[in-house]
């Protein structure tokens, strides 16, 4: 409803809690042009993948306890069987919260910044971004209809 926004221009990014929020938005069938969520790679009901129409994006380390193997086993066959566009990267070496300065393992367990993959991890969801929400150009002064 808000005025400057594009309707058709709308994208779900978040880490952690904000990324299984936008997965659960596509899961409602809200109609998005992208889903990038790191470190939450949540599962829904049976059936509710297959109201996401937009691709999706998903990061975790592979060291992350939060989000075992068997999580991501389960992601992904949840995206698979639904027929989304979907790609799961897995940051080697990584913890959970990879991409958050503070967090420190000796805080809790499993919990850790990884600079590096932190970097490539928004890298990743810019490229998402810019696949699916290319910028249009302007149309240069010569272009523009004579009055």
């Amino acid at each position: 409803a808000e005025p400057r926004t594009d309707p058709d221009r709308i994208a779900a990014v978040g880490y952690g809690t904000g990324g299984a929020i936008g997965l659960e938005l596509g899961r409602d069938g809200v109609n998005l042009r992208a889903i990038g969520t790191v470190n939450a790679l949540t599962t829904g009901r049976p059936g509710e993948a297959a109201r996401i129409r937009c691709p999706v994006w998903a990061g975790v380390g592979s060291e992350d306890p939060i989000m075992p193997p068997a999580q991501r086993d389960a992601f992904a066959a949840e995206m698979q069987a639904a027929g989304v566009d979907w790609r799961l990267v897995v940051y080697g070496g990584a913890l959970h919260a990879f991409h958050h300065p503070p967090v420190d393992h000796t805080v809790r367990p499993g919990v850790g910044y990884h600079p590096r993959h932190a970097q490539r991890a928004w890298r990743d969801v810019v490229d998402l971004l810019a696949e699916c929400l290319p910028v249009t150009e302007p149309a240069s002064a010569s272009e523009l209809p004579s009055s």
